[in-house]
């Protein structure tokens, strides 16, 4: 599943144009790396999004093309939520 499409998906950004921007001005990083909007999300994989001055970092559980807003959170395991 494309980056943008889990970030909306998963309900850790509401909108997937905002999720694309958001790939597309660099805050949105997988493994450590800065990836683009199109990176094909798996399971293990590391994200790290930048809101401001908040950093929240999660690991990828599951990839699931609908689900409802319950079963959302269960996608993910956040793994830091700081200030950078």
């Amino acid at each position: 599943m494309r980056l943008d499409k889990y970030l909306k998906v998963s309900r850790l950004i509401k909108r997937r144009t905002v999720a694309n921007e958001a790939c597309d001005n660099e805050r949105v990083m997988v493994n450590g790396r800065v990836q683009r909007a199109s990176y094909d999300v798996k399971p293990g994989d590391r994200i790290a999004i930048r809101f401001g001055q908040r950093t929240l970092e999660v690991e990828v559980l599951t990839v699931a093309d609908n689900v409802g807003k319950a079963e959302a959170a269960a996608m993910y395991r956040e793994i830091m939520d700081s200030p950078s």
